[in-house]
């Protein structure tokens, strides 16, 4: 089983993320952490889901480039 110190691990989760990439979101909740099935967008100091457009209401722990 992969640890929650493991799985932030494969994430970057210092200082502000990057502008303008596609990028795949590690999330926590009461339940354990879970990457979000759809890219991401950092666009103007939230996270956007690159499909709807919406804003992502998840606690966002980490990220990488897709």
């Amino acid at each position: 089983m992969v640890t929650r110190q493991h799985r932030i691990a494969d994430f970057d989760s210092d200082g502000d993320p990057p502008a303008g990439y596609r990028m795949e979101l590690l999330c926590e909740d009461h339940n354990g952490t879970y990457v979000l099935p759809f890219p991401c967008l950092w666009v103007d100091g939230v996270w956007r889901s690159t499909s709807t457009d919406l804003r992502i209401e998840a606690k966002v722990i980490g990220w990488r480039r897709q």
